[in-house]
């Protein structure tokens, strides 16, 4: 649980994997819309996320307000998804998961927090810029580019 009473986040449970699901969609939705291509965080197999990551959540069990998916790292804490449904947005929610993760890696003693993004994603790139996260790398693929951020943990 977090310390913020305005944000108790509870670790995911087996059977919160559909919820955490339909989550994920509802969130990633727009996006998703707006490329027209698949989205990581949109089509997953949330079991095997499940089974692979640090799973975060706010909300009631049947109706999820968001989520936070962290992959630790040797040297960092990768960020896989930050997820918020689309009613709560504006809510705060997205800044408080990411205070969170940062206080997971300082917890962890892992240096700084990894995050990507799709640079057609202009709003999450100045959002995370306006937050202290540096840009590491933009990775060229075939249908996209990708925006690699990082940003050191404060003790």
């Amino acid at each position: 649980m977090t310390d913020d009473p305005a944000l108790p986040l509870r670790r995911a449970e087996a059977g919160d994997v559909p919820a955490l699901a339909a989550l994920q969609r509802a969130a990633y939705a727009d996006l998703r819309a707006r490329i027209g291509m698949s989205l990581q965080p949109y089509d997953a197999d949330f079991a095997a996320v499940f089974a692979t990551t640090e799973i975060w959540l706010a909300g009631p069990s049947q109706k999820l307000d968001a989520a936070l998916i962290l992959d630790p790292k040797p040297d960092h804490l990768l960020i896989w998804s930050i997820a918020v449904a689309p009613e709560r947005k504006g809510a705060g929610l997205g800044s408080a998961l990411l205070d969170f993760a940062e206080a997971r890696a300082a917890e962890a003693g892992l240096p700084e927090v990894r995050l990507y993004t799709n640079e057609r994603f202009t709003e999450n790139v100045a959002w995370y810029r306006r937050r202290g996260y540096a840009v590491e790398r933009i990775e060229e693929r075939p249908d996209r580019r990708v925006v690699h951020f990082r940003r050191a943990v404060r003790a």
